[in-house]
């Protein structure tokens, strides 16, 4: 098991049909999560297209997570969590001016995952959407009013996602305060190439 620590990030490869476990060992921790086509970082996940052909806004088991050119890059195989986000953009020095002005400015998962996934040749600007494992983000049914509210998830809580295709993958221990109920702590990873 590797681990990431509070509020850093790393970047590394998945070949197709490998299987990457994200833990919370602590519990209440968010994981920011990008994919790229390995041959082509210009394909990358996309919130509204997984939204779109899953029919869903609530990924858990069984739910793909899509490409902007409409290929499955991830298919999540096992989630003890089933509450996580795929709407709010990684946390950046401008997400801590604006609800944190009162806080150490951070550059946040944002600039965490351009430092990470630059050697890969993937520039600040072709950071999507993340899929924010853990995270809970709940949207008010009448009016669309979204919540950050701290994550469900327990000490040793996990997500597993099997890839489809070869790819870069971006992965964080969250920074924003609001996400981590207050606190910032660790995320473990594994991969597996073990069906």
């Amino acid at each position: 098991m590797n681990r990431i620590e509070p509020r850093t990030g790393v970047a590394f490869e998945l070949s197709r049909g490998d299987r990457l476990t994200v833990r919370d060992p602590d519990g209440g921790q968010v994981s920011d999560l990008l994919a790229y086509n390995a041959s082509d970082v210009g394909e990358t996940i996309s919130n509204g297209r997984t939204f779109d052909y899953e029919e869903t806004i609530r990924l858990g088991k069984g739910n793909r997570l899509w490409s902007n050119r409409s290929n499955p890059m991830l298919t999540i195989v096992e989630d003890t969590v089933d509450r996580h986000d795929f709407l709010l953009t990684p946390c950046s020095e401008d997400t801590f001016r604006h609800f944190y002005p009162d806080k150490p400015l951070h550059r946040g998962c944002f600039g965490n995952l351009a430092e990470a996934l630059a050697p890969y040749g993937i520039s600040p600007d072709a950071i999507p959407t993340a899929f924010n494992i853990f995270m809970n983000v709940p949207v008010d049914g009448d009016r669309g009013t979204l919540a950050v509210e701290p994550p469900v998830s327990k000490a040793g809580d996990r997500i597993v996602l099997q890839a489809e295709m070869d790819l870069v993958i971006g992965l964080t221990a969250c920074s924003a305060y609001a996400s981590n109920g207050g606190s910032f702590k660790p995320i473990d990873y594994e991969i597996s190439s073990d069906a």
